[in-house]
C-alpha cells in the first residue's frame, strides 16, 4: 500500500490526446480518405482551441463520417494501443494512494470503455457521448442530450460527478478548461498537442503522466 499523500482527493481525466494519443473523430475521419481527414482534422482542431464552438460541430462530423459498429470496436482497440506513456502505472498509484480517478471525454463512450478498464476505472466513473447503429451495424445517430456533446458542457458532468475535493481536471483542449470553475485546479496536459490558448488558463502544465503524479502526490 502506498504512503504517499495525496494533494487532491480526485483527478477528472480527458481521453482524447490526453489518456491517448489519438483524436478518435479523426482517428474515424481518417477511415473515409484523406480529404475527410483533413477536414475533419481542421474542424476538430478549431474546437479544441476555442475558435469554433463544439456544439456546431459535433453532429456534423459524425454525420459525415457516419462511422459503423465495426470502426467503432477497431477505435477502442487504437485507443487503448495509443495509451500515454505511464498512464496505467500511474492511475494505478493514484488510487493506491486514495485518490478517485473520474474520466470525462466528448469521445464516444462505446470505444472509449476498454480504455477505462485497462486503466481500472468501471463505468461508473466514465462519462462520454454514446453512438446507436441500426441492425446492421450502420451508424444511426448519437446521444444528441448529452452536455459532453457542448462546448461547456464538462463543467456541468463534473458538477453532477459530486467528487471529493480539492478536484484536479487535466485535459489538452478548450472544452476542458470549461471545467475550470467547477474544479479547483485545472492542469494543461501537453503530452500529445500543446494549445497555448489551453496552457496560458492553466494552473499546471503537464507534458507527462509522471509529472501528473508529482502534481497530485506529496
Amino acid at each position: 500500500m502506498s504512503t504517499a499523500r495525496a494533494k487532491f482527493a480526485s483527478v477528472v481525466l480527458d481521453v482524447d490526446s490526453t489518456l491517448a494519443g489519438v483524436e478518435g473523430i479523426d482517428w474515424l475521419a481518417a477511415q473515409r480518405g484523406p480529404e475527410a481527414a483533413a477536414k475533419i482534422a481542421e474542424l476538430t482542431d478549431m474546437a479544441m482551441r476555442g475558435e469554433i464552438s463544439l456544439d456546431e460541430i459535433y453532429g456534423k462530423r459524425l454525420s459525415m463520417i457516419r462511422p459503423t459498429h465495426r470502426e467503432i470496436g477497431a477505435l477502442a482497440k487504437r485507443y487503448v494501443e495509443a495509451m500515454a506513456p505511464g498512464a496505467r502505472e500511474v492511475v494505478a498509484r493514484l488510487r493506491e494512494a486514495g485518490v478517485a480517478i473520474a474520466i470525462v471525454s466528448g469521445g464516444i463512450r462505446e470505444a472509449i470503455v476498454p480504455l477505462a478498464l485497462a486503466l481500472g476505472v468501471d463505468g461508473g466513473a466514465l462519462r462520454a457521448v454514446s453512438v446507436y447503429f441500426e441492425a446492421h451495424g450502420e451508424y444511426e445517430g448519437f446521444e444528441r442530450s448529452s452536455p459532453l456533446a457542448t462546448q461547456r458542457g464538462k463543467a456541468e458532468v463534473v458538477r453532477a460527478l459530486a467528487l471529493g475535493a480539492p478536484v484536479l481536471a487535466v485535459g489538452d483542449g478548450a472544452t476542458d478548461v470549461a471545467m475550470r470553475p467547477v474544479v479547483d485546479a485545472f492542469a494543461a496536459y501537453t503530452g500529445f498537442v500543446r494549445r497555448e490558448p489551453v496552457v496560458q488558463q492553466a494552473d499546471f502544465v503537464l507534458e507527462s503522466f509522471a509529472q501528473l503524479e508529482q502534481v497530485v502526490l506529496a
